[in-house]
């Protein structure tokens, strides 16, 4: 349902605008387990509410994983980096995101992870003569 907010309204010269409260209430509970605000349009649809709130799961999830190194066996997590200036971090914290999108994208080709794949991203093609910084007779 749509909502005014009245958190600090006495230092406020107007109220809030409306918002979306979204409430999640299990079946069986005696009350409600969460609840959400959301700025959404009013046309918003319930369903796209309930994607939106619920996707900062997802992330939290994912975040988790990266800092835990079960993005890759051979890349630590981001939570195990040792070193001390910023390269090396921005070093490491590509690898283990590079790995990790890695693998989440293969992960999203079974089922149930299907649904969320628009289409499937092609690899660009490279450019006459490349050659990657570093190889062998690289300038």
């Amino acid at each position: 349902m749509r909502v005014r907010p009245a958190h600090r309204d006495t230092a406020r010269s107007e109220p809030w605008l409306e918002e979306w409260l979204l409430i999640e209430w299990p079946e069986g509970d005696a009350e409600p387990a969460k609840y959400w605000f959301s700025n959404l349009s009013r046309r918003a649809t319930l369903k796209r509410l309930v994607r939106i709130a619920k996707a900062r799961w997802w992330i939290e999830r994912d975040y988790q994983e990266l800092k835990q190194g079960r993005a890759a066996k051979r890349i630590d997590g981001l939570g195990q980096f040792e070193g001390r200036n910023w390269r090396g971090f921005h070093h490491h914290a590509s690898l283990c995101i590079a790995a990790y999108g890695f693998l989440i994208a293969e992960r999203c080709l079974f089922p149930p992870q299907r649904p969320f794949i628009r289409k499937r991203i092609e690899t660009p093609a490279l450019s006459a003569g490349f050659q990657p910084r570093g190889a062998a007779g690289a300038a």
